[in-house]
């Protein structure tokens, strides 16, 4: 008894081939020349039994699968079961490609399989073969299928055709589900099928607790198999002789919902389920046109192809979120029966399916997320670079390639700090300027401009800040104007200097330093927090005029770090509070991964809160202004510079507002 397989450095092929090492005979893998290493590599895996995978260099695009005349000698007659797995099985690839492999590959395999005389033809087909069925499709129906627009479903039902019609020796036609990792060890080497929809469950996962209640989608029925399911049954049915001739559905013959799967899912990964499922039919009333007509709409397609990018979702994936076909899967049953071969739950696999796609196949492990690889060979303005937080960014930047900017108002700190990245290796240019003064920035952006182009990111970091309530400032207007002109317009200055020279290159990031009060709203900061959300204003009406420049806009809610700049403020000693290091890792995880907004838990809590229940934390907050004073500097009194020691409760209540200036 001997074995070919083609398709066998495939997922579902080698792990068919290691089920049929535990039988015996040889095991004829057909592989191009370029794909040989996997085939060794695999046969190295599987030990002794590796030396009964023989490769047969061949290609299925070719006539007789390019076997020469040698090859096909020393095969003829001698292979028992030809199993023909080689396709491609991916809804975005190209109608051509699909055309080549599922169709003409097909036909080449089965002349090769009657050429050398095996003994049956074993065709693994897909679900796929029944297009967009209406209703239950039967093992036995093949020409009621419907729904064959997309080049994947056409081409696996006339190449599953070719097989009805031309192969002359005995076949078996196998149609597994959405083959998905082994049940016990989660292994794939693919995304598909659900695995598309994992990035989305992580998302939900990072920003929301798994406690947290969420509205989904119900959609269509998703028949989803483990791969040792799909070659258990494969290798047990092909070796039963009275299945010749006959179709299989390789599939969960009680599959989930698509609601129900991503909550499977959600919970192996601890991420909120979905507690209210909406019917996706339920827009069906719509009238077609209508629907078609929004869909096509300029800004949605924009919108709708952002989403979808930034969840790795191909678009056709789209087409099964209504997936309208049950399979009926009572011959696969009825030739398992003398096997303990089932289908297992999906809940009972998902964790290990989760775990391996997380540790292996996520896509954020393949792209650039070091601090390093994000910044190397790129221009990035610092500003306030000589103390605090842009001092700190500025050492951590040093250790990589990029070209640093440097920005402050002393010569004095500018030199010790170029010194210092220097002497880390780091390349650094500076430059005297006080952002208050609207000349300055001119000065400055010309300066930049002229000697070194484009600047690619730009970290507005300079700011001041004054803990004052309004009380005690009716008579201090010039307080709001030194916040606004250094924080604001200062800031407003530099993004408009180098905003068209980011555009030309249609590359550019600037990252905007605000503060959590802005989305606590702390009293005590009304001219700080006033410039801030002044400036966070003006970015998201920039972000969104921007969106299709390359040019990207991030706000930093930072809380509270201690920096030179609230050193005056005695309290502060009690309170918890970043340092300048941890600050620079919000900052570093801005420049990686671009994102609108990087802002503590705690601040979005409290920020939600404000738009929920607005009184309430209005009163909240109230308690916490009236639990602490005015300093005497904010008094006006100089002589009260000292401040009095905290109070326990004073204490307890700033632990709590964590981060939050009070």
């Amino acid at each position: 008894m001997g074995y070919l397989v083609t398709g066998g450095t495939g997922f579902i092929g080698k792990f068919l081939i290691k089920k049929l090492l535990q039988r015996e005979g040889d095991i004829h893998v057909v592989v191009r020349q370029s794909s040989l290493p996997k085939l060794q590599k695999l046969q190295k895996l599987c030990g002794e039994k590796g030396a009964r995978i023989k490769a047969v260099v061949g290609d299925i695009t070719q006539p007789n699968l390019g076997l020469d005349d040698k090859q096909v000698a020393e095969l003829k007659d001698k292979i028992s079961h030809f199993y023909h797995l080689a396709a491609i099985y991916d809804l975005a690839a190209k109608a051509e490609a699909q055309q080549q492999a599922n169709i003409e590959g097909t036909q080449n395999a089965i002349d090769c399989a009657m050429t050398i005389n095996a003994g049956c033809f074993e065709m693994v087909s897909s679900i796929a073969a029944a297009g967009l069925y209406n209703g239950v499709f039967r093992e036995d129906m093949f020409e009621e299928a419907e729904g064959l627009k997309n080049p994947y479903f056409s081409t696996k039902h006339d190449s599953e055709g070719l097989v009805r019609k031309k192969c002359k020796i005995p076949y078996r036609i196998y149609r597994p589900g959405m083959v998905v990792g082994h049940s016990k060890t989660g292994e794939i080497d693919k995304i598909d099928g659900p695995y598309y929809f994992f990035k989305m469950i992580q998302k939900f996962r990072n920003k929301l607790p798994p406690w947290m209640p969420t509205i989904g989608f119900e959609g269509g029925y998703m028949n989803i198999v483990p791969v040792d399911f799909v070659v258990n049954a494969i290798d047990h049915i092909s070796h039963k002789d009275d299945t010749i001739g006959q179709c299989f559905h390789l599939t969960d013959p009680k599959p989930n919902r698509i609601g129900e799967v991503l909550n499977i899912f959600a919970d192996a990964g601890h991420a909120p389920k979905m507690a209210l499922r909406i019917n996706t039919k339920m827009f069906g009333f719509i009238p077609a046109y209508i629907r078609n007509m929004i869909m096509s709409l300029p800004p949605i397609l924009r919108i709708k192809g952002a989403i979808l990018k930034d969840l790795k979702i191909p678009p056709q994936v789209l087409e099964f979120i209504n997936y309208p076909t049950r399979f009926d899967s009572r011959d696969t049953q009825k030739a398992l029966e003398d096997s303990n071969i089932t289908v297992p739950r999906l809940a009972s696999y998902a964790a290990p399916l989760w775990d391996f796609w997380e540790r292996n196949l996520d896509p954020d492990l393949f792209i650039e997320k070091t601090l390093s690889g994000s910044v190397k060979d790129k221009f990035i303005m610092i500003t306030g670079a000589t103390s605090g937080i842009g001092l700190a960014t500025s050492l951590r930047l040093a250790k990589t390639q990029a070209k640093l900017i440097l920005v402050a108002r002393k010569e004095e700190g500018l030199i010790e700090t170029k010194q210092l990245v220097e002497d880390m290796g780091g390349t650094c240019y500076t430059y005297i300027a006080d952002l208050s003064s609207n000349d300055d920035c001119d000065k400055l952006i010309k300066t930049v401009s002229e000697n070194h182009g484009v600047v690619d990111i730009l970290l507005n970091n300079a700011g001041r800040s004054i803990r004052r309530s309004v009380e005690h400032s009716v008579d201090r207007f010039h307080d709001y104007e030194r916040c606004m002109q250094l924080n604001y317009f200062g800031c407003l200055k530099l993004i408009m200097g180098f905003l068209p020279g980011m555009t030309k290159k249609r590359f550019g990031h600037i990252i905007n330093i605000s503060s959590i009060g802005v989305l606590t709203n702390s009293p005590r900061f009304s001219a700080y927090v006033a410039s801030k959300s002044a400036l966070e204003a003006f970015t998201r009406c920039a972000a969104a005029e921007y969106s299709d420049t390359g040019v990207s806009f991030t706000t930093i809610n930072m809380p509270l770090v201690k920096t030179p700049m609230i050193a005056p403020t005695k309290i502060y000693d009690y309170f918890p509070t970043l340092n300048p290091d941890q600050a620079v890792d919000l900052i570093a995880k801005a420049i990686i991964h671009k994102p609108k907004r990087v802002a503590t838990r705690l601040g979005t809590f409290i920020n939600v809160l404000y738009a929920v229940a607005p009184k309430a934390t209005e009163i909240l907050f109230n308690f916490t202004f009236r639990m602490f004073n005015d300093s005497g500097a904010a008094k006006g009194d100089k002589k009260a510079i000292k401040q009095e020691d905290m109070t326990s409760e004073q204490i307890a209540l700033a632990q709590v507002m964590r981060g939050i200036h009070l």
